[in-house]
């Protein structure tokens, strides 16, 4: 990760509006009808149904998506006692995190006051606004009687996240830890260095965990907290020590597990090495952790370490857990958090983190093949599937303790919902893989030889959305996996280069030099070409062994594109084929073309192009309403690039007057509906809004997506053909295993159709 310097954290806080959040509008305003429904008279009649049933919060107002990010600032990171004001950068912070992590709003509310009954009278008072409060960098001792007297004395979800966010996620570490270091929980020897908040909750988890209370020696800034010692507040004396050890070093000594929560540099090799064989250390004091990392793992070969750092290994986020807890606790209505639903967290954790990892954290961390082990004891933060873990896994355990005032009753539509949390892209995919299964069709990924492309064709055949099989040399394909960590039960390996295939290339090499005997192909030509695990690809689907293929290509689209043309064919009625790209934005989904194949469109390929996306978009189940783009706007220039573009939709309204197109048009005022509309009042597309936006040329389109995608606006899906005979589509090399599956699910649901 790249050294974050002062400068760049102001300039990054600094940057655009000042700050990390900012209320967005989830209902319609334009209008003064709308005003009128949002505040005055409107508003009045959800106010009375409130007052009638409290309860009716929920359904008309945020509050159950809601979550109070409160602090007084007394001990914020580790910078301490800065104030509430100086501690708002961090609860914005969280904010943030609530909302992409989660789906969850968040306030931030920063509480200039450090006397804990006025701060618990002050926190109770507004209340009602949230559905949860996450209490936020509150010192000990005062913030445990925050905590117990607002968890009492308030109805909903309430968590001090420096004490149970660090024991959940630091239990679930331990959890795999000792899974990895062959120990059982109940015998390990526990050393606790610091005492605050984060210390006395992680060690109360760990015993309810199952760690022997007796095993347990806690260390505060004087030494061993021992049974002895006057002057002990009560959070202390519960984990105080008859054993005759005084110091740090003495504690460490055949010690199974060191838990840091207090400052740098404390630790020393040395201790390290007195410590039990397969030691444990998770050292999370921050910045600087109470041994370095390196002197840590150059101590012992058997060790394993975590730190609270993103630099490391095995980093103890707390946002691996919180923005899920709650999700699952204000879903569920759970009038609090209890220890039920905190050690259902812990598991969800610690489980997911011993599944095979996804490629998307692969690509996210810069790394190759994360594998549960000695540094990957827990989740990434950046892994999506948290939020489909531990949400249910908390809203179950609320519901089984009796605190679910409204107990999730289907689990499969409440995975739906989380889903839908993780962008627009995720619905339209979850539709066209629901119907992939229906109708399971065998589907060819011709490169077997990268990573993601062997890891989507396993995640395929395990979520039932094809048959894959998989073109490439068996034995590196097989040690590929083997590296992987992937299981090939449900895949089909064939080589085409192999002796067994002979019958079969002699077979395709005569169906294409018979079917393109004219076009230079000859028999000699067509064998050579059975070699190339393309052209097999697409012979398999050209001959009805596979029903769908999906060829790579590392070079320009276009060069594919014309082999694809030649041995599968045009759909009837077209002079060409192109491709689409679906934009997943916060507006909506767009479809734009041509991305990848028509590199100079002249005004029939337009024409083309337009009617393939009509039908396209009607395939993914919108109306398609058409702009056609150019600099210009309904003949203000007569420069031929923008005549061809007049003479494409004047082609399209007389021979396809059904299909929904106007232009040529510049791109503001083909997604400015209004605008549009009163600058052009003759215009076709009047009152409706544009949804898909056919561009001039491959160079537009193209630079178009990559720079939205690359500016965040949105996802992407593609490069989706229309126009070829039959499914044979292909994407980069270099795509993401997401985009590769993409891509596989719309080619089987396209085989279905067409075999329907």
């Amino acid at each position: 990760m790249a050294k974050v310097t002062k400068a760049m954290a102001l300039e990054y806080h600094e940057m655009g509006k000042p700050g990390k959040i900012e209320v967005v509008p989830t209902k319609p305003y334009a209008s003064q009808h709308d005003l009128a429904l949002a505040y005055s008279p409107g508003v009045a009649f959800p106010c009375l149904e409130i007052e009638k049933d409290p309860e009716d919060a929920y359904k008309y107002t945020n509050k159950g998506n809601l979550v109070g990010v409160i602090s007084n600032g007394t001990a914020v990171l580790g910078l301490g006692d800065i104030g509430a004001l100086a501690g708002k950068p961090v609860m914005e912070g969280k904010a943030l995190l609530f909302k992409i992590y989660a789906g969850l709003d968040a306030f931030d509310i920063e509480i200039n006051e450090k006397d804990p009954e006025k701060v618990i009278e002050i926190v109770k008072a507004i209340s009602p606004t949230f559905g949860g409060i996450n209490l936020e960098d509150i010192k000990a001792p005062e913030c445990f009687t925050i905590e117990k007297r607002l968890k009492e004395e308030c109805d909903i979800p309430i968590m001090h996240d420096d004490q149970h966010g660090t024991a959940i996620i630091s239990g679930a570490g331990l959890l795999n830890a000792i899974l990895i270091q062959g120990k059982k929980i109940e015998d390990i020897r526990l050393v606790v260095n610091g005492a605050g908040a984060a210390a006395i909750s992680c060690t109360k988890l760990y015993v309810a965990l199952g760690v022997n209370p007796e095993n347990v020696v806690m260390c505060d800034s004087k030494g061993v907290i021992r049974a002895d010692r006057e002057g002990l507040n009560a959070q202390k004396r519960e984990f105080a020590t008859k054993r005759d050890i005084h110091t740090l070093a003495e504690a460490m000594v055949d010690a199974d597990v060191f838990l840091g929560l207090s400052v740098a540099g404390v630790v020393t090799p040395e201790m390290v090495k007195s410590m039990a064989p397969r030691p444990i250390v998770f050292a999370l004091a921050n910045p600087d952790p109470e041994i370095a990392y390196e002197e840590a793992m150059d101590s012992r070969p058997d060790i394993i370490v975590a730190t609270g750092r993103s630099d490391y290994p095995n980093q103890i986020n707390n946002v691996i857990g919180f923005p899920y807890i709650f999700r699952g606790a204000l879903d569920c209505g759970a009038t609090g958090i209890n220890e039920e639903m905190k050690i259902a967290a812990v598991h969800a954790i610690a489980d997911l983190a011993r599944l095979p990892v996804p490629a998307v954290v692969d690509e996210a961390y810069g790394r190759n093949n994360i594998k549960f082990g000695r540094e990957y004891i827990l989740p990434k933060p950046l892994d999506p599937r948290l939020l489909l873990c531990v949400a249910p896994a908390v809203a179950e355990a609320a519901a089984k303790s009796g605190i679910a005032k409204r107990p999730i009753r289907n689990w499969d539509d409440y995975q739906v919902r989380l889903r839908n949390l993780m962008g627009d892209d995720g619905k339209m995919m979850r539709r066209l893989a629901d119907l992939a299964r229906e109708d399971v069709k065998r589907v060819v990924i011709c490169e077997g030889n990268t990573d993601n492309m062997l890891r989507a064709a396993v995640r395929l055949a395990i979520d039932g959305v094809c048959r894959p099989v998989v073109l490439g040399n068996e034995e590196m394909i097989e040690k590929r996996a083997n590296r992987l960590g992937l299981d090939l039960s449900g895949i089909e390996i064939i080589n085409p280069r192999h002796d067994r295939e002979e019958v079969t290339r002699h077979r395709y090499a005569s169906i294409l030099a018979s079917k393109k005997g004219r076009q230079g192909y000859t028999y000699d030509l067509a064998l050579e070409k059975m070699f190339d695990r393309s052209y097999f690809g697409m012979m398999m689907v050209e001959s009805g062994d596979a029903d769908s293929c999906v060829v790579s290509t590392y070079s320009a689209g276009e060069t594919i594109a014309e082999n694809l043309a030649s041995v599968i064919g045009l759909q009837d009625g077209f002079n060409h084929f192109s491709t689409m790209h679906i934009l997943n934005t916060r507006k909506g989904s767009f479809f734009i073309a041509d991305t990848a194949v028509n590199p100079d469109a002249d005004t029939d390929a337009l024409v083309d192009i337009a009617r393939l996306c009509d039908k396209a978009v009607r395939f993914f189940a919108f109306e398609p309403v058409m702009a056609m783009l150019s600099y210009s706007n309904f003949g203000s220039s007569q420069r031929p690039e923008a005549t061809r573009v007049a003479d494409a939709v004047k082609i399209l309204h007389e021979k396809y007057p059904d299909i929904k197109i106007d232009g040529e048009m510049q791109v503001d005022f083909a997604l400015n509906t209004k605008r549009r509309d009163e600058r052009f009042p003759f215009n076709k597309l009047k009152g409706k809004q544009v949804n898909t936006l056919i561009f001039p040329n491959l160079t537009a389109a193209n630079v178009t997506g990559k720079m939205l995608l690359s500016m965040g606006v949105g996802s992407i899906i593609g490069p989706i053909q229309v126009g070829l005979k039959k499914p044979v589509y292909f994407v980069n090399g270099n795509a993401t295993e997401t985009e590769i599956y993409d891509i596989v699910t719309i080619s089987a649901v396209e085989a279905s159709l067409m075999h329907k």
